[in-house]
């Protein structure tokens, strides 16, 4: 068995038929991997790396990345509810966010961009980025969502 250096934790998977080590990676599409890959860094704060022709991982703070592809032709647009959250220190952090969002959208072509709000015990907002994929800003008062929510564990039945 392959080890992961340095693993959040090990996964409680020894009953399933796929016994993964890790989650490693999601897909979005783009038409231009350089004017992605300059929202990606300059905008948004992730750091990528040109793996393909068609293809780069942008990563932020975990052993996950996103694998952007090229499709120059027809980009599949998503809805908000298929959205990218990236976690921010403060609240203040999220209006700095959202202010620039709204001063740099011409230069960075980012599309709708919501107001600030608190839904579910999160305080964020969410934009449209240039090949119309969503990212939602958001600042948790509880540490890590992430965290918390598998802490927590199941809150409702599957029935």
């Amino acid at each position: 068995m392959l080890d992961i250096v340095d693993p959040i934790f090990q996964p409680d998977n020894q009953n399933s038929v796929v016994k993964p080590i890790m989650m490693s990676h999601g897909t979005l599409e783009c038409r231009s991997l350089k004017e992605t890959r300059k929202f990606f860094e300059e905008f948004l704060g992730l750091e990528c790396v040109r793996h393909s022709e068609g293809g780069m991982h942008a990563r932020c703070g975990m052993k996950f990345s996103i694998v952007c592809l090229e499709n120059k032709d027809v980009v599949n647009k998503l809805s908000i509810l298929n959205h990218w959250g990236l976690d921010v220190e403060s609240p203040e952090a999220v209006d700095r966010a959202h202010k620039a969002a709204l001063e740099m959208k011409d230069k960075y072509r980012i599309g709708h961009i919501t107001d600030p709000i608190v839904r579910h015990g999160i305080y964020s907002f969410y934009l449209e980025d240039l090949d119309g994929n969503y990212w939602e800003i958001e600042y948790y008062d509880g540490g890590s969502v992430h965290e918390d929510a598998f802490d927590f564990g199941d809150r409702f039945s599957d029935d």
